[in-house]
């Protein structure tokens, strides 16, 4: 029985071991399972502004562009420009689209802005950093699995694996295998 000593003490440390990223890993899969009605990384802000009519005698070029942006006080770097029609310019730099009626001078800039605590929760999640995070969300889901096994067997009886447990253990399995064979 003294095992049972070294199963409880092994799930008992893992489980506060797990705990932090568990929370992360948790909240961010939540965002990220509503992607298709929400952006859970970041979000637009539409700004809508007016510089006055700016016209321009022949092709738009990259200096009128440049006039534009600094009535604007944007500072970002220039990626590219469209002229969709004849009144409207659009400008793409780092992180903003801005939309110009060149004769009324309307603006409306779409920025896009990282959601706080949420952007570096999906960064984890999703692995962007790549490298040796990989190895600890590795390791992490190792201990997952170990947590999961240590807590199958920490009760005897009715209430442990031989009770009620087996059912339980039996729907953790049955469930994703039911939707697997549901959607596909």
């Amino acid at each position: 029985m003294k095992w049972r000593k070294y199963v409880i003490a092994t799930h008992r440390d893992l489980g506060y071991l797990c705990f932090g990223l568990t929370v992360i890993y948790a909240i961010s899969g939540v965002a990220v399972n509503h992607i298709h009605s929400w952006n859970p990384t970041y979000s637009i802000v539409r700004v809508q502004s007016t510089i006055g009519p700016v016209l321009q005698s022949g092709p738009i070029n990259e200096a009128f562009v440049h006039t534009v942006l600094q009535k604007l006080g944007e500072k970002a770097a220039l990626k590219n420009i469209f002229q969709p029609d004849p009144e409207t310019l659009k400008i793409f730099v780092e992180g903003n689209t801005i939309t110009v009626q060149l004769k009324s001078g309307q603006v409306l800039q779409e920025k896009v802005q990282k959601r706080p605590l949420l952007y570096q929760l999906n960064f984890l999640h999703l692995n962007h950093p790549k490298k040796i995070w990989t190895w600890f969300a590795d390791l992490y889901a190792i201990a997952l699995m170990l947590l999961a096994m240590t807590g199958i067997i920490i009760l005897k009886g009715k209430n442990g694996l031989k009770g009620r447990g087996k059912w339980l253990v039996a729907a953790g399995i049955f469930i994703p295998l039911f939707f697997l064979f549901l959607y596909s």
